[in-house]
């Protein structure tokens, strides 16, 4: 049988799975902080209000601090006991939780658009500002000197303030010059240094929109194959060919949901000449399964501990998800398969598991079923118990699941 799953059904698959993955993950996130949170709170307030009592008070204190841990330990017994029976109500339901899901999967809807990110560096099309001119010095404009205080040598005062008015105006006409000889290269420099910061910008926006319609062209021409492939998926489905019908079932499939932690893996293989369908489902070996009936807080020894579920009651669980998975998944197929392109299903359920004497991986079928379109149809699952149904379609099931006992596959009636 086709082990790999196809294209578009590990596409579901993993979008299935990463759900999954982040559900789990914020209420065990959420549970973690609120048992740590209760016991932070009560121990603080038990603590403070032990330190401002008087020794009779404190040991009145001590007592409520102590009951007030017990309570929160047992706050968490409850809390376990909560969690683990919603595990046992999600594997008990698996297949309550299918019926009112339409399993029909609509193709076009995985059909992808093309979704451009925004150009990141917009700010280089933007032209760089040029640079402020460079204005002309004020010329110098020579000072008379002020006329001389006092009465004594007013005119030898007079010419040399004179002079020295003269030479200052001499010295900074000189600097003018200078600087105004200077000023057409200041000029130039400063405007080769804007060009080439502009030409720097030019280079890197070619570079960077380069980059971006690169990337821009990736993306449609995923999209474009994405939905090149489905178009063929689509046409060859409506043809009936072999790997159409097989890759749809594995879409199928994939987009059931089944809860966290219990992983359900499918094989199909279908056969156009009898438009019979042989699928094999895998599921979680009975190890992975939970065998606590309950948690209870032991106040002697402060420790929390399960109480295990009797032998006879984990077997008939774990029988009892072999025959929901089964029903669910003829359900599933049957139901999507609105073409009517699958006429009968034989199916197995099992599970890969460790071989105690070899140490290699095995599988092992726990049941194995074969039932026509016409057949299943008249059968109402709200209303089943999937045991009867199931020997009412003559499968073979396993005694012990739980023990690992394979079915006896030989004999079964195939559609």
């Amino acid at each position: 049988m086709a082990r790999r799953r196809g294209f578009f059904a590990e596409m579901q698959h993993q979008a299935k799975l990463a759900e999954q993955r982040q559900r789990a993950a914020v209420r065990e996130q959420e549970a973690a902080i609120r048992r740590t949170e209760q016991a932070r709170k009560a121990e603080e307030r038990a603590k403070l209000a032990a330190q401002r009592a008087s020794e009779a008070e404190r040991k009145r204190l001590e007592k409520e601090a102590a009951a007030a841990h017990v309570a929160s330990r047992q706050a968490e017994v409850e809390e376990l006991n909560s969690e683990l029976t919603a595990v046992y109500d999600r594997v008990d339901s698996l297949l309550e939780a299918t019926l009112d899901v339409d399993d029909y999967v609509d193709l076009e809807k995985l059909r992808q658009t093309v979704n451009h990110a925004a150009f990141e560096r917009e700010n280089l099309r933007r032209p760089l500002s040029p640079p402020q001119p460079i204005p002309d010095p004020p010329a110098p404009v020579f000072q008379p000197p002020a006329p001389p205080a006092g009465l004594f040598g007013r005119k030898q005062k007079m010419a040399q303030a004179q002079a020295q008015a003269e030479t200052d105006f001499a010295h900074a006409q000189a600097e003018w010059e200078e600087e105004m000889r200077a000023l057409p290269a200041r000029r130039q420099k400063l405007a080769a240094r804007h060009t080439a910061a502009e030409e720097t910008r030019k280079r890197a926006l070619s570079a960077e929109l380069a980059r971006y319609e690169a990337e821009c062209a990736e993306r449609e021409k995923e999209v474009a194959e994405h939905n090149a492939d489905l178009d063929q998926l689509i046409a060859n489905l409506g043809y009936g060919s072999v790997e159409a019908v097989q890759e749809y079932v594995g879409i199928v499939l994939a987009n059931s949901v089944y809860p966290e932690g219990f992983t359900v893996e499918h094989e199909a293989q279908f056969d156009p000449e009898t438009a019979e369908l042989s699928l094999r489902v895998l599921i979680p070996e009975p190890s992975t399964i939970p065998t606590i009936k309950s948690y209870r807080y032991v106040r002697a020894s402060d420790e929390i501990t399960p109480v295990a579920l009797s032998q006879k009651d984990a077997r008939d669980r774990y029988l009892g998800i072999v025959q929901q998975v089964a029903l669910r998944s003829l359900h599933e197929v049957f139901e999507a398969d609105r073409r009517g392109l699958i006429q009968s299903i034989a199916l197995e359920v099992g599970t890969q598991t460790t071989d105690p004497a070899t140490g290699k991986r095995v599988y092992v079928p726990f049941l194995a079923v074969g039932t026509a379109r016409e057949v299943f149809s008249e059968i109402d699952l709200s209303s089943v118990v999937p045991a009867a149904t199931l020997e009412y379609l003559g499968a073979s099931v396993s005694k012990n699941p739980l023990g690992l006992v394979a079915a006896n596959t030989a004999g079964v009636r195939r559609s």
